[in-house]
């Protein structure tokens, strides 16, 4: 059966591959799943149909046969348990790997989205530069902590796994700014994300969506 995915017909990462539809396209390349793509407009996404699928009007969502799934980090999950290549054999590993998914999502994630919200809805405020440390205080602490666990290795436990996939999906929404440039180690980590062939097939895909829609 052929996996569907959908993705936004106008991103507003306007080609970054920042889209939550990214480590999901990444996924299928690593595990080399075919894949459709519907794209959806903004307006779509509020719509019964892609309510029934999603319902807190986002992207991306995931079918398969009679399976419907939303979430980026829940789809991951599930192409990485039911195919191989982003989850090690061992059991411990496994477990690991996993929990390192949870840590993108749940540890290191959170601030970085709460700078790009305050910057986006309250960099007109007269305590926004104080609301901007302090967030980037917390995601410094947070890539410090990243940064002495890596140390000199080239992923975060043994072989690259769905932990870094998703990791480094988080670790890409710093790029932008200054904040990864205290970390080499942490910069040569995405660097060795975004030169995967998967990640690059991942990442074309998504920027011809927005090449279309620009020259449309």
């Amino acid at each position: 059966m052929t996996v569907t995915i959908t993705a936004f017909e106008r991103s507003p990462d306007r080609g970054k591959g920042l889209a939550r539809d990214m480590p999901v396209r990444w996924a299928l390349e690593e595990v080399g799943q075919p894949y459709r793509v519907r794209l959806v407009s903004f307006e779509a996404l509020k719509q019964p149909a892609h309510l029934a699928l999603q319902p807190f009007g986002q992207i991306p969502t995931f079918e398969e046969g009679d399976l419907a799934l939303f979430e980026s980090g829940a789809i991951v999950f599930h192409i990485a348990q039911h195919h191989g290549g982003l989850l090690p054999d061992d059991a411990d590993a496994r477990a690991r790997a996993i929990a390192w998914m949870f840590a993108a999502q749940a540890t290191i994630e959170p601030p970085i989205v709460d700078r790009e919200a305050a910057r986006f809805l309250e960099s007109d405020k007269s305590w926004y530069e104080e609301r901007r440390s302090g967030v980037e205080r917390r995601i410094s602490r947070r890539l410090g902590d990243l940064s002495a666990r890596l140390g000199d290795a080239d992923w975060l436990d043994g072989a690259f796994s769905a932990g870094d996939l998703m990791m480094i999906t988080v670790l890409r929404r710093l790029e932008s700014s200054d904040l990864l440039n205290p970390y080499p180690n942490l910069l040569a980590y995405v660097a060795r994300g975004k030169a995967r062939p998967a990640f690059q097939r991942a990442f074309d895909a998504q920027l011809a969506v927005f090449t279309a829609a620009a020259s449309g």
